[in-house]
């Protein structure tokens, strides 16, 4: 191997390899941190001509280290011809194949190495015309930045450390403003959680608490201990299983009366966003554990509420990448993972959704084509009773939305929609929460086709379909600390009492 230092600040590689050759996952762990752990990867930036392989990367102390950092898990990948003149790629080229690593499928019952996200940034930019929302769309196509949320006047990007510079003047030659809202992701990761003592039982027969975020196995403990606790109220049902063959339960709250409306709660579709299921599960207890004393709105409703939709992802999150947003389907290729969010069957596969399974937007093969939205969708439609509110929370951003979200348009109903979503709104603030925009979702913030919201309402028939975007707005965005799960889950609680008192009189 040949190592040559330029002067223009990169590292230059080069070693043998034929077309070809493949470079296993295990060997890559074997000789991790070595200059040949580099080039391996540099193999998947730029395929070169035959067996001269060389490729260019940031100047580091370590590149092996930073390179793991960037890009997290290696795939199995082997080399192709491609011409000599195509050597000299732009840096943000060869990014766009480390973005497609995020998204690596690989066998998921063999250990991997965890995601970090040491250096990386998240800035908070600012549109002023619609041109400059094109730019941000060409460097996230290109690999620089990632996107997190945001609206049409700002948008939070996550930035890898290697594009810091780049996309800083970037942003400057046409004139965006921007400000840092974290500096180093991995650090407010490694601040988000305190130790969950998840390995040990609690002296009340669970072991969830509302000062930490806990895994599927201790949120489905708790929701077998209500049914054990409160079984004339509580009751649990397995409505599906995920890709990884992982249980979708459901917890019914009702007090059996007949002709009671039927209430839908949902969190965690999207996996990395840990505050839902740990508002749900607050929800939950905070209802039944206080069910006598609930005015007759909230007795008189059948609740059903599954905390964990997508807990394949959801487990993921917590051992491998914090920041996966989809379930873990096997598109076939090499990119893992579908947005659950742009699974289901209304307006499927229109704005803001991809055909490609590398994006984090990926729409599925077909509507309900992954496990769990087909869990969801059977359950809903095969369970016969008055359907009335279907509330699916997010994070983040502090919004209540409603329909449409596929295109900027708002159902015959809207009126009664923004109605009740405005004295909700009201409500957090009336309990000491903060400011929550309400608006439908595809021109309050931006168009999402085949959203669980939109297949609610205008397919499941529920007069009353939200998502509701929980804290914050951006200052710690997916990686809110779980000092927040309380005040978050309380003002949850005062908006969704809203929404089922509007439910009740549908």
């Amino acid at each position: 191997m040949q190592i040559e230092t330029w002067t223009s600040g990169v590292l230059v590689y080069k070693t043998q390899a034929s077309p070809g050759t493949t470079f296993h996952r295990r060997a890559m762990s074997e000789t991790r941190g070595t200059v040949w752990l580099s080039v391996v990867l540099l193999l998947v930036l730029v395929d070169h001509k035959r067996w001269q392989v060389t490729a260019r990367a940031p100047l580091t102390d370590n590149v092996a280290e930073a390179l793991i950092d960037t890009s997290g898990d290696f795939p199995t990948y082997q080399v192709r011809d491609i011409e000599p003149e195509d050597a000299d790629v732009s840096f943000f080229k060869g990014l766009t194949e480390i973005k497609q690593l995020t998204n690596v499928s690989l066998d998921d019952e063999k250990p991997q190495s965890r995601v970090l996200y040491t250096g990386w940034q998240t800035w908070r930019v600012y549109l002023s015309k619609d041109s400059q929302m094109d730019i941000i769309s060409q460097m996230k196509d290109q690999g620089a930045v990632d996107t997190w949320g945001g609206n049409k006047s700002a948008i939070d990007i996550a930035v890898r450390p290697a594009a810091i510079e780049e996309v800083s003047a970037m942003l400057a030659r046409n004139n965006i403003k921007h400000e840092v809202m974290l500096d180093d992701v991995q650090r407010a990761i490694n601040e988000e959680n305190p130790t969950s003592d998840d390995d040990t039982n609690d002296r009340k027969g669970h072991r969830l608490t509302w000062q930490a975020y806990h895994k599927t196995a201790v949120i489905y403990g708790y929701l077998e201990h209500l049914t054990t606790t409160y079984p004339n109220l509580c009751s649990v049902k397995t409505i599906g299983m995920s890709v990884q063959n992982r249980p979708i339960k459901l917890l019914k709250i009702s007090n059996g009366k007949p002709g009671n409306k039927a209430v839908w709660v949902d969190g965690g579709i999207h996996a990395r966003e840990w505050i839902t299921p740990a508002t749900v599960t607050y929800i939950i207890n905070h209802i039944v554990s206080n069910f006598e004393n609930e005015p007759k709105y909230i007795q008189d409703t059948d609740w059903y509420i599954t905390p964990v939709a997508n807990p394949d992802g959801y487990e993921f999150t917590h051992s491998t990448d914090r920041l996966w947003r989809k379930n873990r389907a096997r598109s076939g290729g090499q990119c893992a993972g579908t947005d659950l969010n742009r699974n289901f069957g209304y307006k499927w596969g229109g704005k803001g959704s991809s055909k490609n399974p590398c994006t984090q937007i990926y729409a599925g093969t077909g509507p309900f084509s992954e496990p769990e939205t087909a869990a969801i969708q059977r359950f809903i439609q095969g369970t016969k009773v008055p359907w009335k509110a279907y509330v699916s929370f997010h994070s983040y951003g502090q919004y209540i939305l409603y329909p449409w979200g596929y295109e900027n348009a708002v159902p015959t109903d809207h009126r009664d929609l923004e109605a009740v979503g405005r004295r909700a709104a009201a409500a957090i603030t009336a309990a000491g929460g903060p400011r929550y925009t309400v608006g439908p979702a595809g021109s309050t913030l931006y168009p999402a086709a085949g959203g669980s919201d939109d297949w609610a309402k205008g397919v499941a028939g529920f007069k009353y379909s939200y998502t509701i975007e929980l804290r914050d707005t951006g200052r710690f965005g997916f990686v809110l600390p779980a000092s927040y799960i309380q005040p978050t889950a309380e003002e949850a609680l005062a908006a969704l009492r809203v929404i089922v008192e509007a439910a009740q009189k549908a």
